[in-house]
């Protein structure tokens, strides 16, 4: 239960900066589309640093569903404790969309109307899916040091080089469903990018499983 909290306050904390910065980037950049993004990626490359080091001892950080399944089914994270971990993630991305929107003073629950649906932006999130969860499951305890930095360079990496700007994760894009702001999907592009999140993560379990060295 514990670590289970931990999970839900530390995706709450992710995806208050997420939309937080979104929401200050537009703001601030005076309709310079670059200039937002390139705040709101920055954030969240380094609020995912800040987080994965705080919680790692306590949860893992895993912060995304298909990381969480990932890891149970190769056999790093006990299959019982996967529901309960899945539950708060989607739990916390929403209450931390909701209190993005407070610190900004804006209607705490919306809907987005962003739409985000194209063969390319459903292909960027089997692309940013793969190699988040491949990532993932290339460290060891020689690299753990390095997880904090590698994921976080990495998200922030894969908002300029993918058409969808890397949601790659089914509990933050159904939060940000509820957010009109400039991190917002439309909750009707929700689905397609979750089936090819799923898809990426697949993918990347099963080139983990041909690419691994022999013990």
């Amino acid at each position: 239960m514990r670590s289970a909290a931990a999970e839900a306050v530390g995706t709450a904390l992710l995806l208050a900066a997420v939309v937080g910065s979104g929401i200050m980037g537009e703001r601030l950049a005076d309709g310079n589309v670059a200039i937002a993004l390139l705040a709101n990626s920055l954030a969240t490359g380094f609020a995912l640093i800040a987080l994965i080091i705080a919680f790692a001892p306590r949860s893992g950080a895993h912060f995304n569903p298909v990381v969480t399944l990932a890891l149970a089914v190769r056999g790093d994270f006990p299959t019982a404790r996967v529901a309960g971990y899945i539950a708060a993630q989607f739990v916390g991305a929403l209450l931390g969309v909701l209190a993005a929107h407070a610190m900004f003073d804006l209607p705490l629950l919306q809907a987005s109307e962003t739409l985000r649906s194209s063969p390319g932006q459903w292909l960027s999130e089997v692309v940013a899916t793969f190699g988040l969860v491949f990532l993932v499951l290339s460290l060891d305890a020689k690299s753990a040091w390095a997880a904090p930095f590698a994921v976080g360079s990495y998200i922030a990496a894969a908002y300029w080089f993918t058409a969808s700007t890397s949601f790659a994760n089914p509990a933050v894009t159904l939060a940000r469903g509820f957010s009109a702001t400039f991190a917002g999907i439309g909750l009707g592009n929700v689905p397609a990018f979750a089936v090819c999140q799923l898809a990426g993560a697949g993918l990347a379990i099963a080139a983990d499983r041909l690419l691994r060295p022999n013990p």
